[in-house]
């Protein structure tokens, strides 16, 4: 899949179509017209020079005008096919290999003249179709020296016809190949920058969803006090909690924009029950982490912080339950819940989870409400190096 995507599957380089690139760069500017005739003089100057020397105007030498000088500005012109559709390059390139051996065989020029064909077929069209026009074109070169009898004269031509063929392919398929690495770096490049945004999306859902509806609910908790108890003092604390919380949660948005904040299951667990506390939720939480694999008690804080937002938000419940062990972690609510809403914080904790080997279950319990369970796969252990006896000194006894 990875190969198809950035253009490196064999079947595609080799029959696919190189043109199709809208970012490609041909040499169609008013510079290649002139680099072209000067490579065309050696060619036009003699064979025009031997025309007007002939006869007269005769068919003969008309039809052999056309066909050179046809051949001459296919060789200018080729460019402009360069963005056409595959067909159209198609005959233009055997079109104009089929010129390429007329002139061969009406004009006294070498067998250097098919160069310009073979070479313009090279860069317009597919390898695979390049390696078939231009192996026929010199066979039936070949073919044309045999039967006019200068194969002899010509063949040494021929071959440097084949052999700069030859490295103008290898040469082109080395642009195609940069090419194709220059597009294959532009969407990596834009692939990073969709998991850069994935993450930050996931990390401040994470952390603004906990630290709001904690916030929420303690605001709550502070004025329901007011309103029945009027208790002042313990209002004050309540609301020195939530000014607390807006400095943490300010604080680690900064971090989180930065790539450096670190969740701690310890911290979460002492946030979780302030949290429930304030929300009137009998919370059973463990009191102490040690049972847990250090590392992996980053990514099970974020699922604790998760799970605790939506108990507050959503569940309903009055009791909470989390148990811990070596690598897992399971929190179960009694709340009213009776199916499983697979939201944007339990999709980014199941993504977080997947690329440490880890699993995110959730399933409801028989008498309502939610148990969810994050598991991670231990590290397979390193096979057992086998016991070496020492022999005593002194060799065997």
């Amino acid at each position: 899949m990875a190969k198809r995507r950035f253009g490196l599957d064999n079947r595609e380089t080799w029959w696919g179509d190189p043109q199709d690139d809208p970012k490609r760069r041909g040499p169609r500017s008013w510079r290649w017209p002139i680099v072209a005739l000067a490579f065309l003089l050696p060619f036009l100057v003699p064979v025009t020079r031997s025309l007007l020397a002939g006869p007269g105007v005769t068919v003969e030498a008309v039809v052999t005008g056309v066909v050179i000088y046809a051949y001459s500005l296919c060789y200018l012109v080729f460019p402009l096919f360069s963005g056409r559709e595959r067909r159209r390059r198609l005959a233009f390139g055997i079109g104009m290999n089929v010129l390429g051996l007329a002139t061969l065989a009406t004009t006294s020029a070498s067998a250097f003249v098919l160069l310009y064909g073979t070479a313009v077929v090279v860069f317009l069209v597919a390898p695979a179709w390049a390696v078939i026009i231009d192996v026929t074109a010199v066979l039936a070169g070949v073919v044309i020296l045999l039967a006019e009898g200068r194969f002899l004269e010509d063949y040494g031509d021929l071959i440097t016809v084949a052999s700069v063929t030859l490295a103008m392919f290898f040469m082109g398929n080395l642009v195609r190949a940069v090419r194709r690495l220059e597009r294959a770096n532009e969407e990596i490049a834009t692939l990073a920058v969709a998991n850069e945004r994935e993450r930050l999306a996931r990390d401040l859902h994470d952390l603004l969803g906990h630290s709001l509806t904690t916030i929420t609910v303690k605001a709550g908790l502070a004025r329901r006090v007011l309103e029945s108890a009027g208790d002042i003092p313990r209002a004050v604390e309540e609301i020195r909690e939530v000014e607390g919380l807006t400095r943490s949660a300010l604080s680690d948005v900064r971090a989180t924009v930065s790539e450096y904040r670190e969740v701690s299951l310890s911290a979460e667990l002492v946030g979780a029950r302030a949290a429930l506390r304030a929300a009137e939720i009998d919370a059973d939480l463990p009191h102490a982490v040690d049972n847990v694999r250090p590392e992996f008690q980053n990514t099970f804080g974020y699922v604790l912080r998760e799970a605790v937002t939506n108990v507050l938000r959503h569940s309903g419940a009055k009791r909470v339950r989390v148990r811990l062990g070596g690598n897992w972690l399971e929190i179960e609510d009694d709340g009213t819940a009776t199916g499983v809403v697979a939201g944007n914080g339990l999709r980014g904790l199941s993504e977080r989870l997947a690329a440490i080997g880890g699993t995110l279950t959730t399933s409801v319990r028989a008498g309502g409400g939610l148990l969810v369970r994050a598991e991670i796969a231990l590290p397979e252990p390193n096979p057992a190096t086998p016991a070496v006896r020492a022999e005593p000194a002194g060799g065997l006894a």
